[in-house]
């Protein structure tokens, strides 16, 4: 007969690591060619003047010049970069 009882195992003893998603650059801002400004999981926010999207959908800038947010139409958000 056992004299120690058994450890068991939980099913809850795992996590993910940060993804550091978000803004990173705000509207106003200054923006550098290469600066990233939203990193984002799908098209929350869609690239416009200034800005490209990676293919993990992380705007940047490839322009110099100040970021700019706005409403495209009812449902999508653009990002830009208005050259100063």
């Amino acid at each position: 007969m056992a004299h120690k009882k058994s450890g068991g195992s939980t099913s809850n003893g795992r996590d993910s690591n940060p993804k550091m998603r978000g803004i990173k650059l705000y509207g106003g801002q200054q923006a550098v060619i290469g600066n990233i400004i939203v990193r984002q999981k799908g098209t929350k926010f869609h690239a416009g003047q200034g800005v490209k999207m990676g293919r993990d959908f992380t705007l940047y800038a490839i322009a110099d010049g100040v970021v700019k947010f706005a409403n495209f139409n009812k449902n999508t958000k653009t990002v830009s970069v208005i050259p100063a």
